[in-house]
């Protein structure tokens, strides 16, 4: 068991209440670390550090190729670390190690990527028609307040942390209280890299007082925010006191549709991977399968029977794939839905409950679970239960397909799998999703953007959106000439 501080203008602090928080391992119930509980206060104090290093210190005054150089350093250190990482990763939040490792990797890529895109930040110049010279150039919004879940611990720090940085901003990184571990060590890993103090601040606590505080506080700039949409509102609202820049990636309730003609053995492949992956703990999970009813009964059989192969328990075991939820409580709100599911009429075909067996029975494990014949006005349609839960709801036509995949408050993801390359276009075309895939699903790149329409948020991450979204634009207007204006 390991006993963490807060990072905070470049010094290792405890919360100033001196409260802690446990950690423990959700497969086991095991003890790993102790946490500071930090509130509004500590956030105040983690604000005012970025804000001098922004304000006052030389981080703006860092070229861009040494801050690239800065995010090479980290990038490898991760990597030079990267078997306790993916521990940590699956100790801390329940994630197989398999999955682990390709977060750990997919992190350091990212740093890699914003590292390298650190010196291609470029502005415009352009002649104006009154005969002066303007410039258009781009720079850091400032203080940035980021806000990350608890189901990519590690990967959603980063996708907050490498864009910012790179831009020459200064942050504030609010880990999820539940997994808090490897964004701590991070922590360290900007230290050792020669970061300047208060550039990046990192304070553990719940959303309510040190979260609450990032999203009022006028002294942030911006607020960058992953989780769910009714705590997404809540930032944005409280974001609404300043002004304040807000970047929002929120829920979805994501659509896969199979129609007849589709590689069959590969979309059934790809459908489970879609809804279970991550044990379905995840934003863009396809919990929503659409399919064609004349195959509607052979791929649901085909599915239910391939259920079996996914093997549930810690993360750390041979040959696992599923690990548990998060936590207890996140556990009972799943099964609550399961609960719902029944109570509304659907047809549960498969899991639905607790595995059995004693390596189970201290962790949050629920089996994956699929459900037929539900209606598109069912809950478990409409809702995100982000957990291992499908729902599969039969259609006819494209033009049906389309309508039930938009049928949502959501707008997050959606895949589509059929032979023909013409009607994946066409029917991905009219669908109101800002991540799609024709004949897969869940690959996720550093160099293309991610988010969402509707309510699944505002803004993107990733890419060279992901830059854009924490930078400014101004122009500046140089007179030529020297004769006075003559206004007046």
């Amino acid at each position: 068991m390991k006993e963490y501080k807060m990072l905070i203008g470049g010094e290792w602090v405890s919360a100033k209440s001196g409260q802690t928080r446990d950690v423990t391992d959700p497969a086991s119930g095991e003890l790993l670390a102790k946490v500071p509980e930090a509130n509004a206060d500590d956030a105040k104090l983690a604000i005012a550090a970025a804000r001098k290093a922004f304000d006052e210190g030389p981080w703006r005054s860092t070229p861009a190729l040494e801050r690239g150089k800065l995010l090479f350093k980290v990038s490898k250190a991760i990597m030079d670390n990267f078997d306790k990482f993916v521990e940590m990763e699956v100790r801390d939040c329940g994630k197989p190690r398999r999955e682990a490792e390709f977060d750990v990797g997919d992190a350091a890529n990212c740093f890699e990527y914003y590292g390298g895109l650190a010196t291609k930040i470029h502005g415009q110049t352009m002649n104006t028609p009154d005969g002066s010279v303007s410039l258009i150039v781009r720079e850091p919004i400032g203080v940035c307040g980021q806000i990350v879940p608890w189901n990519y611990p590690l990967l959603m720090s980063t996708w907050k942390l490498a864009p910012a940085l790179a831009a020459g901003n200064c942050v504030i990184l609010k880990p999820s209280e539940l997994t808090p571990m490897s964004a701590l060590e991070l922590g360290q890993i900007f230290m050792d890299a020669g970061f300047p103090p208060g550039v990046v601040n990192i304070i553990t606590g719940p959303g309510a007082g040190a979260g609450e505080e990032l999203a009022t506080n006028p002294k942030v700039d911006k607020v960058a925010f992953t989780g769910g949409t009714v705590t997404g509102k809540k930032v944005m609202q409280n974001a609404t006191n300043n002004i304040k820049n807000v970047t929002l990636e929120l829920g979805g309730k994501n659509p896969v549709i199979v129609f007849d003609d589709c590689n069959f053995d590969s979309a059934v492949d790809w459908t489970l991977f879609a809804a279970f992956a991550n044990q379905g703990e995840v934003c863009s999970a396809g919990s929503r399968l659409l399919v064609q009813k004349s195959i509607h009964r052979k791929f649901v059989d085909e599915l239910v029977k391939r259920v079996p192969r996914i093997k549930l328990g810690h993360g750390l075991n041979e040959g696992v794939v599923m690990g548990p939820l998060v936590s207890a409580a996140h556990r009972d709100k799943v099964e609550s839905y399961i609960k719902i599911g029944i109570d509304e009429g659907a047809k549960l075909l498969c899991g639905g409950k607790r595995p059995e067996g004693k390596e189970f029975e201290k962790g949050n494990f629920v089996e994956p679970t699929i459900f037929d014949d539900v209606k598109p006005s069912m809950r478990i349609a409409r809702e995100e239960i982000f957990g291992p839960v499908l729902s599969v709801i039969p259609f006819e036509t494209e033009e049906e397909a389309i309508a039930l995949a938009n049928d949502s408050e959501y707008g997050l993801a959606a895949g589509v799998f059929t032979s023909n390359i013409t009607r994946g276009h066409r029917v991905i075309g009219k669908i109101r999703a800002g991540i799609t895939w024709i004949n897969n699903y869940h690959p996720t790149y550093n160099e293309m953007p991610w988010g969402g329409y509707k309510q699944s948020g505002i803004g993107r991450e990733l890419g060279l959106f992901g830059i854009e979204a924490y930078l400014e634009t101004k122009q500046i207007n140089i007179w030529l000439d020297d004769n006075p204006v003559g206004w007046y």
